[in-house]
């Protein structure tokens, strides 16, 4: 067939019309199309819903009081979903409740425009024979007072419906007949936990049981309209809300709906004109969280119904803190109301998302310091990340925002001052001889392997323009450790080298401070990297693009330099140790070898890569201390057991 070239048409003599199995199409549009049974009451108490909304539409004069009931009978293993609404004639019994794909609703709301309807595809009620084995609805309708129908079900592939009494006023009673591994629904203690989540948003109160309190009684902070500008002044003027009122309204709705965590500040989700419609309110949790960790909470609400209860991916990545509630009626929802379509109106809610985190947390700092503070505690690690993300972010944070070091917690300001107007940073985890070096410089060594920490810090230099040495890496090395005031001879270097350093390690002389430390053992971060991904298992760990990455960065080095052992000139036990090789002194060989078994001993305490046996380290210091004593003179008095004895023998 030519391209652009339409198809034939198929002769009419060959169509055949395509064959539908009712039964198989039922059990899978109920059974299989949504991922828990509890989405059979969403979809009921929706279709409730939608039943006062058209009753409200076609009879707005009438005396009509909307409310849902749900009850529950453990002992019959049922539960029954009774509205005051529209009802059902007997034609519509046939044409929308029986057929499936077919929705009274959504031909009204394509008629009417109303928004407040939620159902769309005619799917819902078959949900219902995914939890029960038999459905039966009993029905009034206001345009018919006066008749009463039963449709009655079992799976959902025929029916049968009979005239009934009329019920006292219009409405349904929907009644399902649990199956048996759904009979832990029929207890009213977990209605109002699924309705809870569900119905909170939903206009008409919803009530379980013989209940007096609905359970979407909570207050819904967005929802609280400031009073008209012709307000009465006085009495009417002095019920608008305070910002404070509206603070705590977003607090209180928070807790009650955030059950995982407890939230430390919230604010609101505001339309945007021309992109989206959605409004609701977002907070900080309480959780715990720490680089990757991922604690993000958002639950979508279409016209007051729970449609998407995890939709993280509307948030940015790096929230891992951030819970919250939003709904919206422009986002358009799959055939199971269980998830969202990735459309313009998604993708615009999570640009609104994103900028109302950001504002929501500039507000947080402005206006509630005390929130503000606890926030940066619990939270320190991922706002790093975070900041790096946004830029926004990083210049509301870049001097707030915590960074561990070796000194506690600190800002990048106070990193900065202790410094002396530079900033330093580890890239090891310190311990053994880093440990003792960052101790000995007096000042506040950031954590560079923590998350996020080292290229906030690099973005923070950019920023303030100050100086960032980073301990660990060639050109922070070069500046902790200054060259000799002049260098060794090639013969004595040759001979600390092979009496100081172990297999991978290269002997550098120096000169730092203190002067007390003799030598250093410094780990060379990009070979300890080149050989983590060239472990066998490395391509299945490691994504291959990242592999790639990181093989480019190491290809300058080939690995066999693990350490460099710093040897500080400006030590006197250094100084002496020359001094003694110089002369010949028999007893320098056995200096150097308690230097190399403190080096080796150091190493251990910092999980370092030094080669050194630990154990050959600790015995060559009792050697070395054998030797040393078996040249003390003979005669000398023998060690005081006490400071008082070498008083009395002085």
């Amino acid at each position: 067939m030519s391209e652009g070239v339409p198809p034939e048409p198929i002769p009419a003599e060959e169509l055949r019309t395509t064959e539908v199995d009712l039964g198989g199409l039922v059990n899978v549009l109920a059974t299989h199309l949504y991922s828990t049974p509890l989405v059979a009451l969403r979809e009921l108490v929706q279709n409730a819903h939608d039943s006062h909304t058209r009753r409200l539409l076609e009879d707005p004069d009438g005396d009509h009081r909307p409310q849902i009931r749900v009850r529950a009978d453990a002992v019959r293993r049922t539960v029954a979903i009774e509205d005051t609404g529209a009802g059902l004639t007997e034609p519509e019994i046939h044409s929308y409740l029986a057929t499936v794909g077919t929705g009274y609703t959504r031909m009204l709301r394509e008629l009417t425009g109303n928004q407040e309807l939620i159902g769309a595809f005619g799917l819902g009620f078959l949900s219902a024979f995914s939890v029960a084995d038999e459905v039966t609805v009993t029905t009034t309708s206001h345009r018919e007072p006066h008749l009463g129908h039963r449709y009655r079900s079992r799976g959902g592939e025929q029916y049968r419906v009979e005239p009934v009494p009329a019920r006292p006023a219009p409405g349904t009673v929907v009644e399902l007949a649990l199956k048996t591994e759904h009979g832990h629904l029929a207890d009213e203690d977990v209605l109002r936990d699924v309705l809870g989540r569900y119905c909170v948003l939903l206009p008409i109160p919803v009530f379980v049981g013989e209940d007096e309190r609905p359970v979407n009684s909570v207050e819904v902070p967005w929802r609280q309209a400031d009073p008209s500008p012709t307000a009465t002044p006085g009495r009417d003027a002095s019920r608008r809300p305070s910002d404070g009122d509206r603070y705590d309204a977003r607090m209180r709705f928070a807790t009650a709906f955030g059950r995982r965590f407890e939230p430390l500040t919230a604010f609101p989700v505001q339309p945007v004109e021309g992109a989206t419609d959605a409004v609701g309110l977002l907070w900080v949790q309480d959780g715990g969280t720490y680089g990757s960790s991922d604690n993000r909470d958002l639950a979508v609400y279409l016209r007051g119904m729970l449609l998407a209860e995890d939709a993280r991916d509307l948030l940015p990545g790096w929230a891992g803190f951030i819970g919250g509630v939003v709904e919206s009626g422009r986002l358009t929802p799959t055939a199971s109301r269980e998830d969202l379509q990735r459309d313009e109106h998604y993708r615009a809610l999570q640009r609104a998302l994103t900028d109302a985190i950001v504002e929501g947390l500039y507000e947080t700092a402005r206006l509630r310091p005390a929130a503000w503070r606890r926030v940066l505690t619990r939270h320190g690690q991922d706002l790093l990340g975070a900041a790096l993300c946004d830029e926004r972010l990083f210049t509301l944070l870049a001097d707030d925002v915590p960074v561990p070091t070796s000194q506690g917690d600190l800002t990048a300001g106070a990193l900065r001052a202790a410094g002396g107007g530079a900033v330093h940073v580890a890239l090891g985890s310190g311990g053994g001889f880093e440990e003792m070096l960052y101790r000995a410089m007096r000042v506040p060594i950031a954590r560079g392997d923590r998350y996020a920490v080292l290229p906030f810090l690099r973005r923070y230099a950019q920023l303030r323009g100050c100086r960032l040495v980073e301990l660990g890496s060639e050109q922070g090395n070069r500046e902790l450790f200054r060259d000799p005031e002049r260098p060794l001879p090639e013969h004595e270097s040759a001979w600390l080298a092979g009496a100081l350093a172990d297999r991978g390690e290269q002997l550098v002389p120096a000169r730092f401070d203190p002067p007390g430390l003799p030598l250093v053992l410094v780990p060379d971060r990009e070979a300890e990297l080149k050989a983590r991904i060239e472990d066998d298992q490395a391509d299945a760990r490691i994504p291959s693009a990242a592999l790639r990455l990181a093989r480019a960065f190491t290809a300058r080095t080939d690995g066999e330099v693990r350490a460099r052992l710093y040897l500080n000139l400006a030590s006197p036990a250094v100084q002496d140790l020359l001094t003694a090789y110089r002369a010949g002194h028999t007893g320098s060989a056995t200096a150097a070898g308690l230097l190399r078994s403190l080096k080796v001993i150091m190493a251990a305490a910092s999980a370092g890569p030094s080669e050194g046996d630990l154990t050959a380290a600790l015995a060559g210091i009792g050697t070395a201390v054998s030797a040393l004593t078996a040249a003390v003179p003979a005669g000398l008095p023998d060690v005081p057991d006490s400071p008082g004895a070498l008083s009395e023998e002085a």
